[in-house]
């Protein structure tokens, strides 16, 4: 009678260490299943700086670039001789936000609401594509030295050509549009409900 009581005894106790167990370790899922996500300004830092330089628009343009120059000597310039170009130049040009400039004094963050002083928007790179390019003409003159750079002189302007009719087209306002759109998915993703952008 006595070992049964004892069996009985060290029975109940292992269930009761078991259910202790159990419970214990249910609770601290339970705890860890429900801590919040902690997001400081330096985490949100990191994530928006890992997209470094934020290309948001491309544009792609077409101009066409007459360039010359006068003959150098009395005849040429009396005949209206010339040395001249004529190119089709098919360009591009891409624009966005530098975001690796940013610091933690450009983020706020309060709950679930960020704002952010966002860098202005710029022109990130233009340049010709060179399989789309075309010299549509290219005469020298009678009494006309020919000139080796002036296609390239050419290519230049149409490049500086190209830039100012974009920023004229507004690129910089789409390139700021679409950084904002795309840091908005962003903060979204991270958990943030409110995205507030201000000017620097």
């Amino acid at each position: 009678m006595q070992r049964a009581r004892i069996v009985f005894v060290i029975l109940f106790g292992l269930l009761l260490l078991a259910f202790g167990l159990l419970l214990g370790f249910g609770v601290r899922g339970w705890f860890v299943r429900g801590a919040p996500v902690v997001i400081n300004t330096a985490t949100v830092l990191r994530q928006v700086q890992t997209l470094s330089q934020l290309v948001t628009v491309k544009y792609v343009m077409e101009k066409v670039v007459v360039r010359t120059v006068p003959a150098g000597n009395p005849i040429g310039r009396a005949v209206g001789s010339e040395d001249r170009v004529l190119l089709l130049a098919h360009g591009i040009v891409k624009a966005g936000v530098d975001l690796s400039t940013l610091t933690s004094k450009e983020i706020r963050i309060s709950g679930k609401r960020v704002v952010i002083t966002l860098p202005p928007s710029q022109i990130t790179d233009a340049y010709l594509d060179d399989q789309q390019t075309k010299v549509l003409d290219r005469s020298t003159g009678l009494f006309t030295t020919f000139d080796k750079n002036l296609e390239q002189d050419a290519r230049s302007e149409a490049v500086d050509s190209i830039r100012r009719a974009a920023r004229n087209t507004g690129i910089i306002k789409d390139a700021d549009e679409r950084a904002r759109l795309q840091l908005t998915l962003l903060f979204h993703q991270m958990g943030f409900e409110e995205v507030e952008f201000v000017a620097p």
